[in-house]
């Protein structure tokens, strides 16, 4: 860990320019995790085209604080309304909201921004020590290893895929699919375009993206009835010193399983929220007071859906694999600049990483800001009317969608999968798998390709080589544990692996 390098991020993150963005990201990332309808996903897939009349670092920074914003702003619905922002944010709700029908909604608020933040901080410091180390390793990677990881990251799609294997897989297979058309990245043979032009250049992921997140959860929350807000005066918002030492021992559980969770690719912070409400529920001595208002059931998955953003940044910038679909969008960000993450982005892009680390840090402290004094604020937008916000975003979809390429054609996809979004939503088919599948098609082909013309042909290759082989064997175990899961606690492993399509 060179420290020096992490003190010149601080250096370029405390610029005023950067920390006006950073500002912008956290403040736009409460506002989506806030407003039920939207997602950290939806939000980075409207804006990414937007942030290239900017530098790479601030655009970055901004869309990274959008990412771990959300997660922040996800709780104050779900404690105030019953409506969690975010998929994460649903344990926080069993809870949160009976504090808030007893009075408590304050100290319920205060806990969730307290402890998003300290498991915020604290995992932090892991994808500091982390990341630098697992980039070294990567080094050694070449086309084999790199197919291998597909392998990893593309067996997770297991865990993914909601109540029903089948569907999941189904999703998984049009992600691919969707990224075959267009021009062969190895070849150039022209694939699946049926004579057009525009689809000779192939499907831009970010219009699939704004279609299969905006645009449909748009028309999904207009179908939604309308929700009376809580108007209970909100009071003491924040935590007396007893109390935060109380709580501090499930702040810190919770940020070990949501780090070390997040990890692993395609392991979502509403997964993690999950399982840090469950560990926390089977250790307590009072289980049964969990889902009538305890606080701990509060900060449990508050902190671990927080921790767990800091920890898909690992695989992200060590080898390039998202660990989520709003991390798959951010990689689309990180492309546009022509900024590959994964082994070499440390040493070639020193300056740009660490600044972007250094602003997490940053982000976290404005994040406590926003969420303690103007959590009255926040509560009060969902009394605006989704019939005149949705309008709104759509136009900002539809900008986005165009801007990227200045194309009609990527408008009409976006809408065309929007309505497709909707209808898998409808027939309950998750859309996570077919994002993931989406985003890692070229580097899962490519790898692919190059390795067999290593060896003309031969898949031996990828088990004579011992990182890929391990890989590969560790993606086997993965596979197995899950169907294995499915198997024998079928009713467990529908609730732990719901869609996080957020």
């Amino acid at each position: 860990m060179d420290f020096s390098a992490l003190l010149g991020g601080f250096a370029t993150a405390l610029t005023p320019e950067n920390l006006l963005f950073a500002f912008i990201g956290c403040l736009v990332g409460t506002l989506i995790g806030v407003l039920p309808g939207l997602g950290p996903t939806s939000g980075i897939a409207i804006l990414l085209p937007l942030t290239t009349i900017l530098e790479p670092i601030p655009a970055i920074i901004m869309l990274s604080g959008i990412y771990y914003g959300a997660m922040y702003g996800g709780s104050t619905t779900a404690i105030l309304v019953n409506i969690p922002g975010e998929v994460a944010s649903v344990p926080t709700a069993m809870d949160g909201y009976k504090m808030a029908r007893n009075g408590q909604a304050g100290p319920a608020l205060a806990t969730a921004a307290i402890s998003s933040f300290v498991a915020g901080t604290i995992s932090l410091l892991g994808l500091t020590f982390f990341a630098p180390t697992l980039a070294g390793w990567a080094l050694h990677f070449g086309p084999p290893e790199y197919f291998a990881l597909m392998i990893l990251a593309l067996s997770v799609v297991v865990n993914l895929t909601g109540r029903s294997l089948v569907k999941g897989l189904l999703a998984g297979v049009l992600g691919f699919l969707i990224a075959m058309v267009g021009m062969d990245p190895m070849t150039g043979y022209n694939r699946f375009s049926f004579g057009s032009t525009d689809l000779m250049a192939g499907i831009d992921f970010i219009s699939v993206i704004i279609g299969l997140f905006a645009v449909s959860e748009i028309i999904s929350t207009l179908e939604s009835a309308a929700v009376e807000m809580y108007k209970a005066k909100l009071d003491r918002l924040y935590l007396s010193a007893k109390e935060i030492i109380q709580l501090m021992p499930t702040m810190l559980r919770s940020t070990v399983v949501g780090f070390f969770m997040g990890l692993l690719p395609g392991c979502s912070p509403g997964v993690t929220a999950f399982l840090a409400y469950d560990v926390e529920k089977r250790i307590s001595k009072n289980p049964e007071n969990f889902g009538k208002g305890e606080i701990r059931g509060v900060a449990a998955p508050e902190g671990a859906n927080n921790a767990t953003t800091s920890g898909g940044f690992v695989p992200l910038f060590s080898f390039g694999i998202p660990s989520g679909p709003a991390l798959a969008v951010l990689l689309g960000g990180f492309m546009m600049y022509g900024l590959q993450p994964g082994p070499t982005l440390f040493e070639k892009n020193s300056d740009f990483v660490w600044a972007v680390i250094a602003s997490m840090y940053i982000g976290n402290v404005m994040l406590l800001v926003l969420n303690l004094p103007l959590v009255g604020l926040w509560a009060k937008l969902v009394r605006v009317p989704y019939a005149i916000m949705a309008p709104m975003v759509l136009v900002f979809s539809f900008i986005g969608a165009y801007s990227v390429r200045n194309k009609m054609s990527d408008v009409v996809i976006a809408v065309i999968f929007g309505l497709i979004g909707w209808i898998m939503r409808k027939v309950d088919i998750p859309t996570t798998p077919l994002i993931l599948c989406l985003i890692l098609a070229q580097i899962f082909e490519t790898s692919l390709k190059q390795s067999l013309s290593m060896q003309q042909g031969n898949l031996g290759i990828f088990f004579t080589r011992p990182i890929s082989a391990t890989l590969i064997a560790v993606s086997a175990i993965l596979v197995i544990a899950s169907l294995y899961t499915r198997i024998k606690h079928p009713e467990k492993a529908a609730a732990a692996l719901a869609e996080d399509s957020q």
